[in-house]
């Protein structure tokens, strides 16, 4: 019976002492807390600044307006020179446009003055067509008289009751009629001609060009039109040009007098570089925010720890004060006196962390969890080997 409780109590003690070593010895950090990304909202534009959530700690939502930066003083030379510039480009086109237009009613009176020569030109020429086939026709008869004449005066010549002057003059006169034909068929002819060309628009004459006055004015104010609109159409692409121009300046000029101030994050109001009136430059640092949905836990563990971890090894983070052990992976080993990777996080590390061996951990349940998401700088213990105790844990949970 001795033996057996000797036994029992041996192997208990062993028991105990397995307990006790394997949660000594299970690799874990000294100190863990959660920390995230910062994100620092710069000055756009010189200006005065105007805060409208300046109460630090506040939850912000991406896009969401946090103030506003304005400048009434901003140079807007530029566009006043555009703007002059345009003034006069509006000046030219309006002079080309009434010129145009002036030029385009001349050649509209003058095309009804062509239209009016053209009809009164061509009823002259038909009536003198008119007039001398009438000729031609009263010189055609004359010539058949005198034929007659001569043809009576030979026959009674041959018998000697006509003088042989007589005949001589019958034969004269049928001479001079036989030209007046010869020559009413030539004008005939002539008319004829004109009155086909002037069908055709060309007008023939002696001193005179083959088109009349009108005509070779509207050729004149046709070329004066076709540069004229050449002009305008070239100022008015100089005035289209102008107004993007001016529209593309008045808008950098808006830019530079008024900018909004917007979260770039879902996170929280970390910090403040500036107050609201005062007065920065471009570029200046003005707000900070922290990221949420970048949190992540960084802690520091012992050289042998460290020297056993890998990245995307798993481990567990238990907050302090709270059983709960949230899962997570290594994502980051950053050695011994890594303090300048906490640059741009929001907690920086502690004298002590630094002297021990550096290491980050992605825990994505964090995110979903109401009471420790952005929960920055709580703290608590990271886990990377299983422990004796674990089952009991997992039980409690």
């Amino acid at each position: 019976m001795k033996l057996a409780r000797l036994s029992i109590g041996i192997l208990l003690v062993g028991l105990a002492v397995f307990v006790i070593v394997g949660e000594q010895l299970a690799g874990t950090s000294a100190n863990a807390f959660l920390n995230a990304r910062l994100s620092t909202i710069r000055a756009p534009i010189a200006g005065r600044v105007s805060l409208d959530t300046p109460v630090l700690g506040i939850r912000v939502r991406k896009g969401q307006e946090l103030g506003q930066l304005n400048d009434p003083l901003v140079d807007n030379a530029v566009v006043s020179a555009l703007l002059g510039e345009r003034a006069k480009v509006d000046t030219e086109v309006t002079r080309l446009q009434t010129a145009l237009t002036a030029v385009r009613e001349a050649i509209a009176r003058l095309n009804d003055r062509a239209l009016l020569y053209h009809d009164h030109r061509l009823r002259q020429l038909r009536a003198e067509l008119g007039a001398f086939n009438a000729a031609q026709q009263v010189a055609q008869a004359q010539l058949a008289l005198n034929r007659q004449t001569l043809t009576r005066i030979s026959r009674l010549s041959s018998t000697g009751i006509e003088t042989t002057s007589a005949l001589e003059q019958a034969q004269s006169q049928v001479e001079i009629a036989e030209r007046e034909v010869e020559k009413a068929k030539a004008q005939s002819s002539a008319l004829q001609i004109g009155l086909e060309a002037g069908h055709r628009g060309v007008f023939l004459g002696d001193g005179y060009n083959d088109a009349p006055y009108s005509e070779q004015r509207i050729s004149e104010l046709r070329w004066q039109e076709d540069e004229m609109a050449a002009s305008l159409t070239a100022q008015t692409a100089i005035r289209d040009v102008l107004s993007r121009r001016i529209d593309a300046e008045r808008l950098r000029v808006n830019r530079l007098t008024h900018s909004a101030l917007t979260s770039t994050v879902n996170g929280i109001l970390w910090s403040l570089q500036t107050a609201d009136g005062e007065t920065v430059q471009r570029g200046e640092n003005l707000i900070q925010l922290v990221d949420c949905d970048s949190m992540i836990v960084t802690l520091s563990v012992t050289e042998r720890t460290y020297n056993t971890l890998r990245l995307g090894q798993s481990a567990s983070f238990r907050p302090t004060g709270t059983s709960t052990i949230f899962d997570g992976a290594v994502i980051r080993l950053a050695g011994s006196g890594a303090a300048t990777i906490y640059d741009n996080l929001a907690v920086a590390p502690s004298p002590q962390h630094l002297e021990r061996y550096d290491v980050a951990i992605s825990v994505p349940a964090l995110l979903s969890d109401n009471r420790l998401r952005c929960a920055i700088g709580r703290t608590g213990r990271v886990f990377f080997e299983a422990r004796p105790l674990d089952w009991l844990r997992d039980l409690w949970r």
